[in-house]
């Protein structure tokens, strides 16, 4: 993945994710590009009520802070001699605050392991949601289980071209940036690459059963069949697209695995990835730009829910986030 070369590496406090830490020296190593390695630590409240003999408020924030930055220290020191990187403690509410690190220093990626807490039972929750949702450049969660190298990634896209003109534009996009992303770690991790879509032929049920849509089962196979040749053909091109842009010599390492099928995204995507076994999807998670507020389009949120893979999410071009620096 060329395109990297600022990338913001997010340590849970009191915590080692050293999959995340390696990966992003990797990453950049490959780069040639700058880490910042951050942590974020809760803000002590002026209200709090400490006891005289102890810290005061102010002094105990310093605490923390310097406590985390000591850990920090002693595990970016062993990286040094391999790739320029610093370290930053950041104070205040955890996603907040990692996503105002990325507009202030104008890193390109975020790189962090999973924090859901063991008691839900989905994997992405909590801090992380909100990175997927509001993060403006893409976040790669990786699972700490993960081995050192992934061997199968999953590109999922929407091909569909029945939407408003301004809207299939950004997802044309969108697919793009995930097709370009997914192949550049396929080749980086010498790993096979799966690419999905999922199509439904609208009005399909109707046709067969209802009481008063209902048509010759030789007509209405006819229409699946003609929306599935389409779909099929518009992802055809989609990955024709992606190997012209990748070039001859990545797409020597890729053998594209294409996966067609019919059935909401939202139930076939999750499945497909647990048959398959993925290590990794790369997936758009914003269908619209230039709006605040609109974060996450449902049929992403809903297949982040289920899979308790790696992720990495993309934005498309333009996308708005609605967190800023002021607090």
């Amino acid at each position: 993945m060329k395109r990297f070369k600022n990338i913001l590496c997010v340590m849970e406090p009191q915590a080692v994710c050293q999959c995340a830490l390696d990966r992003t020296v990797i990453l950049a190593e490959n780069n040639q590009a700058r880490v910042t390695v951050a942590t974020v630590t809760e803000r002590v409240p002026e209200s709090i009520r400490i006891p005289e003999v102890g810290p005061g408020p102010g002094d105990l924030q310093a605490r923390l802070t310097e406590a985390e930055a000591q850990r920090l220290k002693t595990l970016i020191e062993p990286y040094h001699a391999r790739v320029k990187i610093n370290a930053k403690v950041l104070v205040g509410t955890s996603y907040l605050e990692i996503i105002r690190e990325v507009l202030r220093s104008n890193h390109d990626l975020v790189i962090k392991c999973p924090e859901s807490p063991e008691w839900l039972d989905r994997f992405f929750a909590g801090d992380d949601m909100h990175l997927l949702r509001k993060c403006p450049c893409p976040v790669w969660l990786v699972k700490p289980e993960t081995a050192d190298s992934y061997q199968r990634i999953l590109a999922a896209v929407d091909v569909d071209d029945n939407y408003p003109p301004a809207e299939l534009k950004t997802r044309q996009a969108l697919n793009d940036m995930v097709m370009e992303q997914a192949g550049s770690l396929a080749v980086s991790e010498f790993a096979e690459l799966h690419v999905v879509h999922a199509w439904e032929a609208i009005g399909e049920s109707a046709m067969r059963h209802g009481a008063f849509m209902s048509r010759p089962e030789d007509e209405v196979n006819a229409y699946v069949e003609e929306i599935r040749r389409r779909h099929a053909q518009l992802l055809d091109t989609l990955m024709q697209r992606t190997g012209a842009k990748l070039g001859p010599d990545a797409m020597d390492y890729i053998k594209f695995q294409r996966h067609l099928l019919k059935g909401s995204a939202r139930k076939e995507i999750p499945a497909l990835a647990k048959r398959l076994q993925v290590d990794c999807i790369v997936m758009g998670t914003v269908a619209r730009t230039g709006v605040r507020g609109f974060i996450m389009g449902n049929t992403a949120e809903t297949i982040l829910e289920q899979i308790t893979c790696s992720v990495m999410a993309i934005k498309p071009p333009g996308f708005v986030t609605p967190v800023t620096l002021e607090h």
